[in-house]
């Protein structure tokens, strides 16, 4: 059932709640949100692919279609929410992507969330499809091309049976796709995004690839309304003064985001995420499913996807963090913040008992994302969080994540993760060793 926002919590708590509706691209108070789920429970979703698809549909408001809000049953604003990523599938069968070109005229000021007819000059006007390309997109009151966006470079890739490999298609087959643009694509059914394989783009011809699918956007709901695609400290900071609707203070969006627009590839199955509480009952949401991606994401975008995912969340009464934790799979652990094998434990107690050193520190892995306007600003942010969260000094952790860790790029411009060993002492005061233990020990 769905909550309304003002009611959190009323509701009896579902031990298993199935999401298959979706946002208009946007997220916060004024969204109501599904469940709630128990503490320990599982939020099974339908996913659709989260960016280009989005971004050519301006009645989306987001520049994302993102899942419906789930409450968590306990959730209170200054928690925070453990979730586990059980799995992710991908569904789809093939997707589109590319480096973008925001059409010059066809927005106010901000292409991914304030789209505008060139034509009759609605804001976020309903459109229609007319035929495949790039001019498909069409204004269903004036018959304008209407997209926001097209392709500087793009491709259309198609993945294997097993969602192992893909490659990028030739024109024939591209444009095959795009005439059966929703199936290829595994739309979901309560979706309303144009898919991107309308344009049938084929810049990129013959180039394999593996797939590893992650979640671009995953975490708790901001506490002010605002564009999906925009909670983080990077693509948020374009809302800083804005000219359109959905404008903010750089101190409300400091406030008020979650950073839940993450792009970092670690975000996969298997990883931790723990994911700050700033309205009553969390809102835990995800979209922008990723077959796969490079770190940094360096063109803008990378294989969009629908696909089925499986969550289990807990409530962390009081953690009272700002931004994410990310417990990775230790597969994708920087080399030096993996734990010590024994036989590395052994030589260090024999290194030690050389000078004088009776034992060596127990430590375990942990990263901190931080985001900002720029790398510098996102590696600030993530550095100050984590002296933050674990009650050591920015010096130490800097020096931590240099000799036993690594500044991770999750997306350009600004969201990284600063990875390293800490303290388990520390990991257990503030409540966080517990997972520490399970993906690690």
């Amino acid at each position: 059932m769905a909550i309304e926002p003002a009611e959190t919590g009323l509701t009896h708590a579902h031990q298993t709640v199935f999401v298959d509706t979706f946002t208009n691209g946007l997220l916060g108070p004024d969204v109501a949100m599904l469940g709630p789920v128990a503490d320990g429970g599982h939020v099974v979703w339908n996913s659709t692919p989260g960016c280009w698809g989005p971004m050519i549909t301006p009645a989306i408001r987001g520049g994302h279609e993102v899942a419906q809000p789930v409450a968590v049953a306990g959730a209170e604003v200054g928690d925070a929410i453990a979730v586990r990523i059980k799995d992710i599938e991908v569904t789809s069968l093939a997707t589109a992507s590319g480096t973008d070109q925001p059409m010059e005229g066809r927005f106010n000021g901000d292409p991914f969330c304030a789209p505008v007819c060139p034509g009759c000059g609605a804001e976020w006007t309903e459109t229609r499809i007319e035929g495949i390309g790039p001019e498909a997109i069409r204004c269903a009151s004036c018959g304008a091309d209407a997209t926001p966006f097209t392709f500087a470079n793009g491709y259309t890739i198609a993945f294997d049976e097993l969602r192992t490999v893909g490659l990028t298609m030739p024109q024939e087959a591209a444009e095959r796709f795009a005439r059966e643009a929703p199936r290829f694509a595994a739309l979901p059914d309560k979706s309303v995004q144009n898919p991107i394989l309308t344009f049938a783009p084929h810049d990129i011809v013959a180039l394999a690839t593996r797939l590893r699918p992650f979640l671009g956007q995953i975490g708790t709901s901001p506490s002010i309304t605002m564009p999906d695609s925009h909670n983080a400290g990077d693509f948020g900071s374009f809302l800083i003064g804005a000219s359109h609707a959905y404008a903010l203070s750089a101190q409300d969006l400091q406030t008020h985001k979650t950073d839940g627009h993450l792009d970092i590839d670690a975000v996969r199955a298997g990883a931790i995420l723990v994911c700050p509480v700033k309205l009553p009952g969390a809102g835990l949401y995800l979209g922008d499913m990723h077959a796969l991606q490079g770190d940094g994401e360096i063109a803008g975008h990378t294989c969009d996807v629908s696909g089925t995912v499986t969550l289990q969340v807990e409530v962390l009464k009081g953690l009272g963090i700002d931004g994410p934790v990310l417990f990775p799979v230790a597969d994708d652990l920087p080399f030096l913040a993996k734990p010590l094998s024994e036989e590395e434990r052994m030589r260090a107690r024999a290194l030690g008992r050389r000078y004088g050193v009776e034992e060596v520190e127990e430590s375990l892995p942990i990263s901190v994302v931080g985001t900002g306007p720029d790398l510098g600003s996102a590696t600030d942010n993530g550095l100050a969080r984590a002296a933050q969260l674990l009650d050591l000094s920015v010096g130490e952790v800097r020096n931590r994540a240099t000799i036993a860790g690594a500044i991770e790029i999750g997306r350009h411009p600004g969201v990284v993760q600063v990875t390293f060993r800490a303290p388990t002492e520390r990991l257990e005061a503030c409540g966080l060793l517990r997972y520490a233990v399970e993906q690690y020990a």
